[in-house]
């Protein structure tokens, strides 16, 4: 049949298996493809939250302060106090290894809906990266 042949026929003369559909039809995303007539709910803003490695920063700055201020002795009092192994404590405040300009912009990095932008062990290489730089002995004054 023809489109024209089609269009002409009389929806009676239609199979009853078959419906036929007018309007505006969405789709609805779940296991099988389902529409409806009503418009699927606007998508909701995107969650923009402070980095993981931001508020790990920022703990690993408010241990060194406690240490600085002699609330605790040191990294195995933190150690002991948190409930960490000393390794664990060594590898939070080795965050504060890079240049602050660096540690600015990683307190800068966002979340955006649960994407971390940087990772904990990206930081990590970056803070052991920074402190194996050497000044040459020629840029000294």
């Amino acid at each position: 049949m023809t489109l024209d042949q089609l269009q002409a026929a009389p929806i009676e003369d239609a199979p009853k298996y078959r419906h036929i559909l007018t309007g505006t039809l969405f789709r609805r995303r779940s296991l099988r493809v389902m529409l409806s007539e009503t418009p699927p709910p606007p998508k909701p803003e995107p969650v923009r939250r402070p980095a993981k490695v931001a508020r790990m920063l920022a703990l690993a700055h408010h241990l060194q302060s406690a240490i600085d201020r002699g609330l605790v002795a040191n990294r195995a009092a933190v150690a002991r106090k948190l409930g960490l192994m000393r390794a664990r404590v060594t590898q939070q405040l080795d965050r504060l290894l890079p240049a602050p300009d660096l540690q600015v912009a990683v307190f800068g990095l966002e979340a955006v809906s649960g994407a971390k932008p940087m990772g904990e062990r990206a930081l990590r290489e970056l803070a052991h990266a920074t402190r194996h730089l050497a000044w040459p002995s020629s840029c000294l004054i």
